[in-house]
């Protein structure tokens, strides 16, 4: 499980954007001041670190500076939303910047590219009974294999991804298939009905009407 440290001295929104995160699979520590960071990155290893620039103690720019020997992906994520102020963070260092009032999902999104970009990636991933090495790209159901096509798991990864998201059929087929929706709905739902079917999943991948899919937690 990936380890996101959250230095922000507004607790509500630390707590708010640990509660997003923690949700689609992440491990997640708040620190409210800089010193207290400092600390966190001190004695554990993580594998990125959200960083508000005014806080407490020390500030964002010095932490960064602090960061940055590690190698550790570092997003500023700040109300100081200035180009300037954008400019000169990304100058220091930071590998991205989000100016507060920000969307959840834009910084899950944000959180996600820059891991993937930075080789940490989850090789695994889990959901109910089912779980998936992306790597090896096998699919293995209560510890039995499942034999998927190419389609099938990526549909499957795409779904698990954005678990409790209505998927649009267009933006489902685009992304597993690579090609733009011609409005034929007939590939994308015998793929969803072969994926229920191979994982017994009916109470988990659940149609949306005139939308498209979601994954839930079938309960």
């Amino acid at each position: 499980m990936q380890k996101i440290l959250i230095v922000e001295d507004e607790e509500a929104i630390a707590n708010l954007v640990k509660m997003n995160l923690e949700a689609e699979g992440y491990h997640c520590t708040c620190a409210y001041d800089g010193k207290r960071g400092a600390d966190y990155i001190e004695r554990e290893v993580f594998d990125l670190i959200l960083l508000d620039i005014m806080l407490p103690e020390i500030d964002g720019y010095e932490l960064l500076e602090y960061i940055k020997p590690m190698g550790t992906p570092v997003i500023f994520l700040t109300a100081k939303g200035a180009l300037n102020d954008r400019i000169k963070g990304l100058k220091r260092g930071a590998d991205d910047y989000i100016a507060k009032p920000f969307q959840v999902g834009e910084l899950i999104a944000r959180v996600e590219a820059l891991l993937r970009r930075c080789g940490k990636v989850n090789q695994k991933l889990v959901y109910a009974d089912v779980e998936i090495d992306v790597v090896s790209r096998t699919v293995s159901r209560a510890g039995a294999p499942v034999e998927l096509t190419n389609k099938e798991f990526d549909l499957l990864v795409e779904l698990i991804q954005n678990k409790n998201v209505a998927l649009y059929r267009e933006r489902l087929y685009e992304k597993v298939w690579n090609e733009p929706y011609m409005g034929d709905t007939r590939t994308l739902d015998s793929h969803i009905q072969r994926l229920r079917r191979k994982l017994d999943w009916d109470r988990y991948i659940k149609t949306v009407f005139r939308i498209g899919y979601r994954l839930e937690d079938g309960e």
